[in-house]
């Protein structure tokens, strides 16, 4: 108990130092004072805490912990980040980390669901964009630090972890059981849709995703002509701004893509499209839902405020701060919400997000089963109609049979095709909207 009085000196002092600092920095800027009467509560409570706390804490632990409240005071965005947590933020942007394969954020004391990364534990699992966590095993989680909760979720690959959560429109809690893995993330996805329309996914926004984009079209593109394109974003919790750059960047000719704005000069930036649209003037759907967020609303938004994309889906989570990882001692960092981002026409999508062109909500599509009704050509007696490829008048009965395979080298995948769109109901209506799009674009070329 004797260390206290050393460290209350040292903390007074050092608030002296600094109040001395700021007397002369008054003169010649006029900032305001530091809050003395704050400052010496402060130093009350951790005197208190020190020295009356049922168990004895060290003051590194203290301190570490004043510091984390300071930052969870601001917004759910900002953070300290000790050693492990600065590691593990760094590897999570190259593309493999360990875990359970969520993106997460704290709201009202508990840990809610961005979205579930594809092709991961938690995904397959079957966690939700939106479920709120209310137990790590047998750990409540309100009021615990969001990183504490990440380091929780963490652990060994194989092991397993159950989450108690609660989604929206259910009384009672369910329980999960996720079994933890290395996560490595794929972030660009792509394939051929019926044969003419290119089909692009992005889980999430890596360092590589700009350039795996574009050469993922290019292999589209090698493998015969497009007539459209769509853009999946939809559960794509964001990641570096640089990389959403690239992808806006990937479709448009020129202007604005997006720019910040923060108290500090650094943080007041722009990005603007550098002439690289790597697929002309071919129609462009995106999908967006609730998980898609912060690098994914900057795509959706600039490719809807230059009309170079028709945004459809459900509105997107509305995460439109920027935050910078400033790197601090010891291997330790501070991540700190700097900056807001706005789209080219100067909307904020901040806590609102973005809303799609056409809005579509997630449906189930069921096929009618129904009797085929009467058509000329079953009736006896019809004419031919004329063009040499009709029935005859006699008394054959033509028959309804299932088209054929294109024979083209994308003829394998066509099940695969049939069984994804007839589970994606948002999917299937961009395809239908992308062949609308090109029958009308091939119409226009025919009547010029």
């Amino acid at each position: 108990m004797n260390a206290y009085p050393s460290l209350r000196s040292s903390l007074l002092a050092a608030v002296g130092l600094t109040l001395g600092l700021n007397a002369f920095a008054l003169e010649s800027s006029e900032k305001p004072p530091l809050p003395l009467d704050e400052l010496r509560t402060f130093t009350e409570i951790f005197e208190r805490v020190k020295s009356a706390y049922v168990e004895e804490i060290d003051d590194s632990t203290l301190l570490e912990n004043a510091i984390k409240g300071l930052l969870s005071g601001l917004d759910p965005h900002s953070a300290y980040l000790d050693p492990k947590s600065f590691n593990a933020l760094q590897v999570h942007t190259t593309g493999e980390f360990g875990g359970l394969g969520i993106e997460v954020g704290m709201e009202d004391g508990f840990v809610r669901v961005i979205t579930p990364i594809d092709d991961t534990p938690a995904q397959r699992a079957g966690v939700k964009a939106g479920d709120m966590i209310i137990k790590l095993d047998d750990q409540a989680v309100q009021g615990m630090d969001l990183g504490d909760a990440v380091n929780l979720m963490r652990g060994k690959p194989g092991s397993k972890i159950r989450l108690t959560v609660m989604r929206q429109g259910e009384s009672k809690p369910r329980v999960i059981t996720v079994v933890r893995d290395v996560i490595k993330v794929t972030s660009v996805k792509s394939r051929r849709l019926e044969g003419d329309f290119g089909y692009l996914r992005i889980t999430q926004f890596q360092v590589t995703t700009g350039p795996d984009m574009v050469a993922a079209i290019e292999a589209l593109q090698a493998k015969g002509a497009l007539k459209g394109v769509v853009l999946d974003l939809r559960n794509n919790p964001g990641g570096v701004l640089q990389a959403a750059v690239d992808v806006s960047d990937a479709f448009l000719n020129s202007g604005l893509i997006v720019y910040t704005e923060g108290r500090l000069q650094q943080s007041e930036l722009s990005y603007s499209a550098n002439n690289t649209d790597v697929l002309g003037d071919l129609p462009l759907v995106v999908l967006i839902n609730g998980g898609s967020a912060s690098a994914s609303e900057i795509v959706a938004g600039a490719l809807q405020d230059h009309h170079r994309a028709i945004i459809m889906g459900t509105p997107s989570f509305g995460k439109g701060s920027v935050q910078t990882i400033l790197p601090l001692t010891n291997n330790r960092a501070l991540k700190l919400t700097t900056a807001r981002y706005f789209t080219p026409s100067g909307r904020s999508i901040q806590a609102q997000g973005i809303a799609p062109d056409i809005l579509v909500e997630p449906s189930t599509l069921t096929q009618l089963e129904g009797r085929q009704g009467l058509k000329e050509a079953n009736l006896r007696g019809h004419l031919s109609n004329g063009n040499g490829d009709g029935h005859s008048n006699g008394d054959d009965a033509v028959k309804d049979t299932p088209a054929e395979p294109n024979g083209d080298s994308h003829a394998a995948s066509s099940e695969d095709n049939r069984q994804l769109l007839s589970s994606d109901y948002q999917l299937n209506e961009a395809l239908n909207l992308l062949k609308g799009l090109a029958i009308q674009a091939r119409r226009s070329t025919v009547g010029s």
